[in-house]
């Protein structure tokens, strides 16, 4: 079989208000040492807002989560809008606060979040094909918004608060330590805590490397 085709969606960079910058990178790196033929991917669409990394606080600056994301690819970056499931055989989503603030509005509606509606599009098609997904950090919530009516199985590492926002959502929630994976092999859904855990590149890489393997090997 040829090269696994596998979208990586981003929501930014920075992970204050965008796509964790190493959780992107560490899966973009494995994908590639594993062979993948990687199309990374981003909505189109304003930031949520903008954080200064180093104080952490807001500014008021105004970004495109796109625009941003393509510093992590190099510039190599796709509108999710424009593609379709068929065009992959695996989805991964890194983490970040811009899974819950740019693709997702749970930062701000908790268990009352809405979805980006070009990547519930292409998640909803993915699973309908049964395609592989991967959600790590804080992405998981939206596997939960998404899939809960089919009692998706997850993680998000061990927060109790964050546990049962997504248990509220009908997703069944596995505490687990930040180098493992949760997989729920019914829905070939691939899950690991990252940096909801940490505490620091390491652990949250052999996580991630264990996630990436887990989705290549769902996508046959």
């Amino acid at each position: 079989m040829g090269k696994k085709r596998v979208g990586v969606v981003l929501s930014g960079c920075g992970f204050l208000d965008g796509a964790e910058i190493h959780e992107s990178v560490i899966t973009l790196l494995a994908l590639d040492r594993a062979g993948a033929q990687v199309r990374v991917l981003a909505p189109e669409i304003p930031q949520s807002e903008v954080i200064d990394h180093r104080a952490g606080k807001p500014t008021t600056e105004r970004r495109n989560v796109l625009i941003e994301a393509a510093r992590i690819s190099r510039g190599e970056i796709e509108n999710v809008a424009r593609v379709r499931a068929d065009d992959f055989d695996a989805i991964i989503l890194p983490g970040g606060y811009g899974a819950a603030k740019n693709l997702s509005t749970f930062a701000t509606a908790g268990k009352g979040l809405k979805v980006d509606a070009d990547v519930e599009r292409l998640l909803r098609d993915a699973r309908a094909a049964k395609k592989p997904l991967g959600f790590w950090c804080i992405a998981p919530v939206i596997a939960a918004r998404l899939f809960g009516e089919l009692h998706v199985r997850l993680t998000i590492g061990n927060d109790a608060d964050t546990a049962r926002a997504l248990e509220a959502l009908g997703a069944v929630h596995v505490d687990c330590l930040v180098d493992d994976i949760v997989v729920d092999d019914k829905l070939a859904i691939v899950t690991t805590p990252a940096y909801m855990l940490g505490p620091s590149i390491a652990p949250v890489a052999a996580g991630i490397e264990k996630g990436v393997a887990k989705v290549l090997s769902l996508a046959g």
